[in-house]
Parts: structure tokens; C-alpha cells; sequence
């Protein structure tokens, strides 16, 4: 069983950095695919970006290519993401997700079915 825990949230404003991370507990971090999504307050959960298991393909949705970058430590059971030139728009609760390489694939990655672990999630605030 992999328990997902994030942290690094917090509020910002327009044009800031933050950095939330994800830590999981569990066998066989290394072969999961992570991804991060986010859910504001009145709207439904949205992907953010995901990871493949060697860190060497990764996914963002268009909303956030070129300001937020995925990684991944395996050493350290981690995954990152770092947010920069956040918007308003980027305000909400961040959740971390992983998914087995059995129902993984790369066409679903932005859809919420083949992650069968989640975290509780981190809030994130943007402030204009």
C-alpha cells in the first residue's frame, strides 16, 4: 500500500514561486507514475503534470507549460513541483497521485482513473 503525503503549500502572490512536494511511503515507488492535480474551490479536479517512473518523460497540462516543472527523486521517495510566475488562476488544492505501471497509460495520464493512491492534499493561495 503507498501513502502519499504533500507539503510546501502556502500563499503567494502574482508572479511568485512555490515548490509542493510529495512524499511516499510503500514498495516499488520507483516504478510509479506521479502526477500532480488540483481542484479550486467550485470547480472540478484539473491535472497538472505527471512523471514518468525514471523521471525522463514527464506531462503538463497546457495551462502550465513553461512555469511549472515535475521532478522526481527516487532515492528520496519524492516528486516536486515547481511553480513559477504563479496566476490567480493557479489557486487551489494540490493533490499528489500515483499510478501502477499496469494501469497506466501515457493517453490516460491526465485523467484521474489510473491513479489508485492520492494524497490529502496541500493548498496553494495566489494573490493578485
Amino acid at each position: 500500500q503507498v501513502q502519499l503525503v504533500e507539503s510546501g503549500g502556502g500563499s503567494v502572490q502574482a508572479g511568485g514561486s512555490l515548490r509542493v512536494t510529495c512524499v511516499a511511503s510503500g514498495p516499488n515507488f520507483s516504478s510509479l507514475t506521479v502526477a500532480w492535480f488540483r481542484q479550486a474551490p467550485g470547480k472540478e479536479r484539473e491535472s497538472v503534470a505527471a512523471i514518468r517512473r525514471s523521471g525522463n518523460i514527464t506531462y503538463y497540462a497546457d495551462s502550465v507549460k513553461g512555469r511549472f516543472t515535475i521532478s522526481r527523486d527516487n532515492a528520496k521517495n519524492t516528486v516536486y513541483l515547481q511553480m513559477n510566475n504563479l496566476k490567480t488562476e493557479d489557486t487551489g488544492v494540490y493533490y499528489c497521485a500515483a499510478a501502477t505501471p499496469y494501469l497506466f497509460s501515457p493517453a490516460d495520464w491526465a485523467r484521474s482513473h489510473p491513479y489508485s493512491y492520492w494524497g490529502q492534499g496541500t493548498q496553494v493561495t495566489v494573490s493578485s
